[in-house]
């Protein structure tokens, strides 16, 4: 069978592996566009990156809804966040490495810096899609490292108010994530 853009789709949920080989053909610049974009500075990490991104729709084909998004948008968005996992992992390779192990240098201090700032602006933009007391709610605990009875106390709200809370939020995180509004 010919793979085409109107069965694409259709073969790849029936597992039909011609079909990622058209989509690498036909889509993977858009991967290697959005990669390149956040992993400028890493470019050591490209390759893997796609590698995890083509797994990923491969794996993930169900979940994409044609009604909701382009594929293109679709697989844009398994980059972003792909790359995006990559910079947090690349973090915590840098801030766990052997001191010893370590040569300080100034294009390492603005990387870290380019890729901290990125990771918290990309934070920022998914918690601004939450009310105001639910982002002080995830900051406090997610970031402050506060528990459930500390929140408790300092917002007011009892442990059952606050959990609605983050359960509400992390919902409204992951449509977002998803690219559903």
């Amino acid at each position: 069978m010919k793979i085409t853009e109107d069965n694409f789709i259709v073969q790849m949920k029936k597992r039909n592996e011609k079909a990622l080989e058209y989509v690498i053909d036909n889509y993977a610049w858009i991967l290697k566009t959005v990669i390149k974009k956040h992993l400028f500075y890493l470019p050591d990490l490209y390759e893997e990156c796609i590698n995890d991104c083509l797994l990923a729709i491969w794996n993930n084909i169900y979940l994409y809804v044609p009604e909701r998004n382009s594929f293109k948008n679709w697989i844009g968005g398994i980059a972003k966040y792909k790359s995006i996992d990559y910079l947090r992992k690349h973090l915590r390779d840098l801030e766990n490495e052997n001191i010893d192990d370590v040569t300080i240098s100034v294009e390492d201090n603005s990387l870290k810096s380019v890729l901290t700032r990125e990771l918290e602006e990309e934070t920022e933009k998914v918690l601004n899609s939450l009310s105001q007391e639910t982002r002080e709610i995830f900051k406090q605990l997610y970031f402050e490292g506060k528990d459930i009875d500390e929140l408790a106390e300092a917002t007011g709200f009892s442990k059952s108010v606050l959990y609605n809370r983050i359960s509400r939020g992390k919902k409204k995180i992951r449509k977002e994530m998803r690219g559903g509004h």
